[in-house]
């Protein structure tokens, strides 16, 4: 008969192998991408039903814009001997900061008209982006009203970090732009955009063709604020387009009489 031999002893100090899904070399690589973003869907969604959220509406704006208090403190904190270009920023700080009071003000009323709601989940949630500027101004109007408000952080090497007016458990951060943008759009039922850059229009008009593509199975509300901003920034008359074509192609250093110079059409520089 054949001798079994006896187990050897495991070495000592050997570890025991890591949970797959408490593997951190695992989730963090290339291979678990498909986790990480799975989480962002399953974890928020979690969070919403917990706390009953049922819709939104989401408000959209510049990061920048101060409140008045603070525009008005920085206006006063100039001294005579500081550089033109940051007395006309601190300058910019006050003009701006109107927006921030509107869209805190709007929040306020809003919120303060959904708790009235006779509803089982809570309605017309006020939600950002949460940062600061336009995003913390709308956090702040909603959080004075004494309601909920949401807070969609995105994770950036700058800039980007959670005002303090967001309701803690409706607090997010995201990795992933493209389901923190899924997030906007799934529970909103009206945008309100207010003066902002790239991020603000790139917001604005994915919304719109999901509305216009008809990927949205519900009917969405865009209010677009500050009317006197948007016009410079996105001129719709036609008389832009006109003005336009008469400084430059149709002023006095058009061509007199045919032949004079090289058409336009073939006229290259230098």
């Amino acid at each position: 008969m054949t001798n079994l031999k006896k187990d050897a002893e495991p070495p000592v100090g050997e570890k025991i192998a890591p949970l797959a899904y408490e593997n951190p070399q695992f989730l963090n690589s290339p291979d678990g991408r498909l986790l990480r973003i799975m989480s962002e869907y399953v974890e928020p969604l979690a969070r919403f039903r917990r706390e009953q959220i049922q819709d939104t509406v989401v408000f959209f704006g510049s990061a920048r814009f101060p409140g008045l208090e603070q525009a008005n403190q920085t206006m006063a904190a100039m001294g005579s001997d500081d550089a033109e270009g940051n007395r006309k920023l601190a300058q910019a700080g006050v003009d701006m900061a109107r927006y921030y009071e509107d869209a805190r003000r709007m929040a306020f009323l809003l919120s303060e008209w959904a708790a009235q709601i006779p509803a089982r989940r809570k309605r017309f949630v006020v939600t950002t982006g949460g940062g600061p500027g336009i995003m913390e101004a709308a956090n702040r109007g909603a959080r004075e009203a004494g309601s909920k408000t949401i807070g969609l952080n995105i994770r950036l090497p700058f800039e980007q970090y959670p005002n303090p007016y967001i309701t803690p458990s409706l607090n997010f951060e995201f990795h992933y732009f493209f389901m923190r943008k899924f997030w906007f759009a799934y529970l909103a039922k009206a945008l309100v955009i207010f003066p902002g850059g790239f991020g603000t229009l790139d917001e604005l008009f994915e919304i719109l063709t999901l509305a216009q593509t008809q990927k949205l199975a519900k009917k969405i509300l865009v209010v677009i604020y500050g009317r006197e901003y948007w016009n410079k920034l996105i001129n719709f008359r036609f008389e832009y387009l006109r003005d336009g074509l008469t400084q430059y192609h149709l002023g006095p250093d058009r061509p007199k009489r045919v032949g004079e110079v090289v058409p336009e059409i073939a006229k290259t520089n230098p």
